[in-house]
């Protein structure tokens, strides 16, 4: 078997620091030119702890709401040229113009361009987020083309620029699979035309799914290349995806081998030790280590590498890291996986 070469990236989502509030990050992002100086520091902040931590595609540092990010900017009757169809030139996302400075230096110390993730909400999540059943086609193609607006505008600002580049876009479906009203109807063609832009401009396409449900509808988009699966919460999930339907449609898959869900694991831990995580900070490390180990994160990528071997192509924490109650708590997390794949390596 020859030797497997994963990507690890991140979902990002992260905590914010001690003495930044989500209040003021909303109005930060809500007046940018007022409040740059100190937003630009935040954003290059938590993205240099990324680095640090040994992620190799890190993703933009989100801390904003997902849903409002783009469904505020969609709904702007100043910012669309048709209903819920955002104008090319406001598809943006702020974050990226922030990571500049960061992406300069880099390069300076290291002499590669930064490789980023860029992360959006995908169509079915904003459309099930903002309307009600039934689905109107119409609606849902605006709502799947402004999505696939901000990761062509993205994409491009990166090519303007000589220091970072997108070279993974993923669509965030958290709630496919997971809410019953959601139905197959219109899933396809939407997905599609979220993901165009970036399949054509040769970037990995990822879908980011909290439930594999989905995944054979998902395997039927030619835009998609690669399946989000969050395997280290739940083991089990691996079992509903079937390696050769994988071969068949070509996908990879990314393989969630830190477990994120901290208040699940903070309460098996309580009842296992009776204590109170939440009140204790030591708690708090002491199951971020027992849970996420390096050597809980290797034995989870060797399982999941027996079944799928060469059709997995990104590893990472399970989903973002912003319910975790401190930065220093998400970086371990971070860094015992970057541990843990080098362990699974040599």
């Amino acid at each position: 078997m020859t030797h497997p070469n994963f990507l690890y990236d991140d979902i990002g989502s992260y905590p914010l620091p001690e003495g930044v509030t989500k209040d003021w990050v909303k109005q930060a992002f809500a007046d940018v030119e007022s409040h740059k100086t100190k937003l630009h520091e935040l954003l290059q902040d938590t993205l240099q702890q990324k680095l640090n931590a040994g992620v190799e595609v890190p993703t933009y540092p989100q801390f904003q709401n997902m849903i409002t990010q783009f469904s505020e900017p969609i709904m702007n009757d100043d910012r669309t040229e048709a209903p819920l169809l955002i104008k090319e030139a406001e598809a943006r996302i702020p974050e990226l113009a922030a990571l500049e400075d960061l992406a300069k230096v880099y390069k300076k110390q290291t002499g590669e361009k930064l490789k980023l993730r860029i992360c959006v909400t995908g169509p079915i999540e904003l459309y099930y987020k903002l309307f009600t059943p039934p689905v109107y086609t119409d609606v849902l193609s605006n709502i799947a083309n402004s999505v696939g607006r901000f990761i062509k505008h993205a994409v491009e600002e990166a090519k303007g620029n000589r220091n970072y580049d997108v070279v993974c876009a993923s669509i965030d479906e958290p709630s496919m699979g997971l809410d019953p009203r959601i139905e197959k109807e219109g899933i396809i063609t939407a997905l599609e035309l979220a993901s165009d832009y970036a399949f054509r401009a040769g970037i990995d396409t990822q879908i980011h799914l909290h439930s594999p449900i989905f995944y054979e509808t998902v395997c039927q988009v030619k835009g998609l290349t690669v399946i989000g699966v969050e395997s280290a919460a739940q083991p089990s999930l691996l079992e509903l995806i079937d390696k050769e339907q994988l071969d068949n449609y070509d996908k990879f898959l990314r393989i969630g081998v830190a477990r994120t869900d901290i208040l699940s694991m903070a309460a098996e831990y309580d009842e296992l030790h009776h204590t109170n995580a939440f009140k204790d900070k030591g708690v708090l490390e002491a199951i971020v280590t027992e849970y996420n180990s390096p050597e809980q994160v290797t034995k989870r990528l060797e399982k999941a590498y027996s079944i799928f071997g060469e059709r997995i192509k990104y590893v990472g924490p399970d989903c973002g890291l912003g319910s975790f109650p401190t930065q220093e708590l998400a970086y371990m997390v971070l860094k015992n996986t970057s541990e843990g794949i080098k362990a699974f390596y040599k």
